[in-house]
């Protein structure tokens, strides 16, 4: 066989190999999704994940270390998701903001396990032995001071008037999104999440914003 070809053929099969490693990693993530969301963390099992996926613990350990890495990791990729739905384009004004954070809310309901596993996790991650407590605990607070600094920029500019605590605003609307997310996963069918989180910041926004000039409308007004 001629030295090119061989090549190509050689990394052909690298690229397979890659392809099928990154196929399984992705099916051990969304298992383990499932599995924390309905077990938690401590009750669950990399031998029962390993099952579900059709592998080994063995080959299971190949892709993560241990069940704590396989923990960080599944959170890790949740934020990333987030993280790009909400911050990769910057928003107009705090309106164009919070209605980011409604698509948010939206896209969320499309993904139920993910939702389940948030809501389990962060309760069980109060104690401080828990592996995911200082990921949350470090999550919060970057999400707290984005969205402070979300209101500081829209006091500066005029959209909200001045003096409002950016901080405490910030902070109940971060408590009510966590809370209604709550109640649509213990039943789903009895509560439009989207809708209740959007009337929510509506008001909200309605009772900040600034009464002079002309500030940008948010979307849902539109």
């Amino acid at each position: 066989m001629p030295e090119k070809k061989v090549a190509a053929t050689a990394k052909s099969a690298g690229r397979g190999s890659y392809a099928v490693g990154d196929a399984r990693r992705r099916l051990i993530l969304d298992t383990a999704v499932e599995h924390f969301g309905k077990w938690g963390f401590h009750a669950s099992s990399l031998a029962r994940i390993a099952h579900d996926c059709g592998i080994t613990q063995g080959g299971l350990l190949h892709h993560f270390r241990s069940k704590e890495d396989l923990l960080l990791s599944v959170l890790a990729q949740s934020e990333e998701h987030d993280v790009e739905r909400l911050f990769s384009e910057e928003p107009a004004s705090y309106a164009a903001f919070l209605d980011a954070l409604v698509r948010l809310i939206e896209e969320n309901t499309r993904r139920p396990g993910i939702v389940r596993m948030f809501n389990v996790l962060v309760g069980e991650s109060g104690n401080v032995g828990h592996p995911a407590h200082g990921y949350f605990k470090d999550r919060y607070a970057r999400v707290l001071a984005h969205s402070v600094q979300r209101l500081e920029e829209a006091v500066r500019s005029g959209e909200l008037r001045p003096g409002i605590d950016c901080e405490g605003v910030a902070r109940e609307y971060l408590a009510v999104m966590d809370g209604l997310q709550i109640q649509w996963a213990l039943a789903p069918d009895s509560l439009d999440m989207p809708a209740r989180v959007r009337d929510y910041l509506r008001r909200q926004y309605d009772a900040i914003r600034a009464t002079d000039g002309q500030d940008p409308a948010p979307a849902w007004e539109a």
